[in-house]
């Protein structure tokens, strides 16, 4: 399973692309079978998508949250920022989606700070912020960031809190797809898979 766009129901663009691409890179199209971090073969970047009027319904359907939130300022276009942002279904988890030709833009100015700053936000609220760079997959928690390593498609990744002598502390782990554990949680997508043009 793929994660999800910031796409749903009510959910519109509220600016264009203008000649932004990174999408048809960073993202995996399964109609396409193209694979995450290498350009679509049907894509010029830069302009645009060459079969347009044909695209998979996957690709029709995608919106990043850079066209759909108009609090992101012209440094979050994916084409500056190299990071592709994406809500998964719930709206739980944000996740930033990065070139793999680029893999420390999520550590950049003004990036990191914002991930930072909506992970501790979120935090309170039991949401949380992700970065996936291919199938490597990093959590930002308000305290620390941590590295989960690769995040096979078979796997999902569960979140929650720990209590130490110094107070509460927020966990990622990685768990396999089948892992009683996750039976009766809301269904999250696989952080791996990433590329749904839902």
């Amino acid at each position: 399973m793929s994660a999800t766009s910031t796409t749903s129901a009510s959910t519109v663009a509220v600016r264009g692309c203008d000649g932004c691409t990174m999408c048809c890179k960073i993202m995996r199209i399964d109609a396409l079978q193209k694979p995450r971090g290498v350009w679509c073969k049907h894509c010029k970047p830069g302009l645009g998508c060459l079969i347009y009027a044909n695209k998979p319904q996957e690709c029709s359907a995608f919106l990043c949250g850079y066209l759909t939130d108009p609090r992101l300022g012209e440094d979050w276009k994916p084409s500056r920022s190299k990071l592709v942002l994406l809500t998964d279904a719930g709206g739980n988890r944000l996740v930033a989606h990065v070139d793999p030709q680029r893999p420390d833009a999520w550590k950049q100015e003004p990036y990191y700070s914002g991930l930072k700053e909506w992970a501790k936000a979120g935090a309170v609220h039991g949401k949380h912020v992700a970065v996936c760079i291919g199938q490597r997959t990093y959590f930002i928690f308000p305290d620390r960031d941590v590295d989960l390593g690769i995040v096979g498609d078979d796997e999902r990744v569960i979140t929650g809190e720990r209590a130490t002598a110094s107070g509460v502390r927020l966990e990622a782990h990685k768990v396999h797809k089948d892992d009683p554990r996750i039976q009766n949680l809301p269904r999250q997508p696989s952080l791996a898979a990433s590329k749904s043009k839902p």
